[in-house]
């Protein structure tokens, strides 16, 4: 960097490229639950696994964000899928082994893994 100038410059390139991958019409969202009772139950290895995942597969089309409470922390760590078209998918009792399996099962493959899922969960 040698001036202000070119600094600007890549905070505005940057800034683009991740509005373009949240704005994208294909775009494929994973939030993990990362409020107190997500934290203490493991979601930060859980969120770590999502993104060297995601980023080994050189997958564009996926972002992987954290969220607040999302309010069922008996079942934490929790991650919920948004594939657009299809109704959200909200996994429960991560570990970093489930979430390379979603990554693979259900983001490229298009498989819901259903035995991680909340409904598997509450039988």
């Amino acid at each position: 960097m040698k001036s202000l100038a070119e600094l600007q410059a890549l905070r505005d390139k940057a800034k683009a490229q991740m509005g373009m991958r949240e704005d994208a019409p294909d775009n494929i969202r994973i939030l993990v639950g990362m409020a107190t009772c997500g934290i203490a139950a493991g979601a930060r290895p859980v969120l770590n696994a999502f993104v060297e995942e995601v980023a080994k597969r050189g997958l564009k089309n996926v972002t992987v964000s954290q969220t607040g409470c999302i309010g069922i922390c008996q079942f934490e760590p929790v991650a919920e899928v948004y594939v657009p078209g299809q109704e959200k998918t909200t996994y429960v009792k991560l570990n970093s082994e489930k979430a390379a399996k979603i990554v693979v099962d259900h983001i490229v493959n298009g498989n819901v893994v259903t035995e991680y899922t909340i409904g598997a969960a509450n039988k």
